[in-house]
Order: structure tokens, then C-alpha cells, then sequence
């Protein structure tokens, strides 16, 4: 039989530490060189060199039918100038519209809902709709599919919508 061994022997010598000594405290005094004080006109010039180059700066490109890009905006600004006959809030805030896809071909597809399948528009408004993208310089064709799953509530408006309607 085996006797039993120290546990000294199963722990390496490397980690056998009597003590650390602590490291020094991180002082203000150290991170801060020592400069001469800046006039307020160098500092004003150096602020006004950084906004400049920040409002030069231009944003990375992002395609057009992408979220950000130029197309795409356009098709949710034109969503937003429709308004739904019943309440006065637009189709965009309402929270009718469920996704909207650009491809890179330019074609928009709609996915939208109604507030209800009794809507008195529910005809006519998706061809309207239809009619209004597809005359965005750019886009190639328009598409809505109307879709009732998951019905539309109240909880899709947007926090502009709400406030239009007294809700918040």
C-alpha cells in the first residue's frame, strides 16, 4: 500500500510564496505632466480645430436599402406622411408597419398590419401605400403584404404616437 503523501508535494515550488509586497498607490500627481498653463485663445483654436474635424468627418457608408441608408430613410419618411383615417397618427408611429426590406435591386417590400381586419380601408390602403414607394426616385418596385399575425395592439405605437393620442 501507498502511505499518504504531504500536500506540499502536489503544489509546485513556484507557488509556495511567503509574501507580495503591495504595489504603490496610482497617484493623480504622476498621470499629470507638467505644463505651462494654456491661454484661453490656444485653447479655444485647439477646441475649434477638433469640431471641425469632427463635423468633416463623414460617416461610414451604409447601403442604401440598409437601416441608415438613403433609400431606406426615404421609404420610412414617405410611411410616416400616411395617416391612418380613424386615428390621427401616422402608419409608421402606429406601429402598423411591421418590417420594411430594400433590396439591392432597389424593390421595397412592406409588411404591414391593419388596427383592425374590419378596417375601412383595409383595401385600399396597401395599394396606396404601393403607390407612394414606388414613386420614390430609386425604387424599382413596391410590394405590401398584409398580414394579421400577430394582430396589431396598442403596444406597437411609438412614444410619439402615444403622446399624439393622450397614452402617456
Amino acid at each position: 500500500m501507498n502511505k499518504p503523501q504531504d500536500k506540499s508535494d502536489f503544489v509546485p515550488a513556484a507557488e509556495l510564496v511567503e509574501a507580495v509586497a503591495k504595489p504603490p498607490r496610482a497617484k493623480v500627481s504622476d498621470a499629470v505632466e507638467e505644463r505651462a498653463p494654456e491661454n484661453l485663445a490656444d485653447k479655444l483654436e485647439r477646441k475649434r480645430d477638433y469640431l471641425e474635424g469632427f463635423l468633416a468627418a463623414k460617416p461610414a457608408s451604409v447601403p442604401a436599402g440598409e437601416p441608415g441608408g438613403d433609400l431606406y430613410e426615404q421609404v420610412i419618411a414617405a410611411l410616416k406622411d400616411i395617416f391612418d383615417p380613424e386615428i390621427p397618427v401616422n402608419i409608421y408611429d402606429l406601429g402598423l408597419i411591421y418590417a420594411v426590406d430594400v433590396t439591392d435591386e432597389a424593390d421595397v417590400a412592406i409588411t404591414m398590419t391593419l388596427t383592425t381586419p374590419h378596417c375601412p380601408v383595409a383595401e385600399s390602403m396597401p395599394t396606396d401605400i404601393e403607390l407612394r414607394i414606388g414613386s420614390i426616385p430609386g425604387v424599382r418596385d413596391a410590394e405590401v403584404v398584409v398580414t394579421w399575425d400577430p394582430p396589431w395592439d396598442a403596444s406597437k405605437m411609438s412614444d410619439e404616437a402615444r403622446l399624439e393620442l393622450g397614452m402617456l
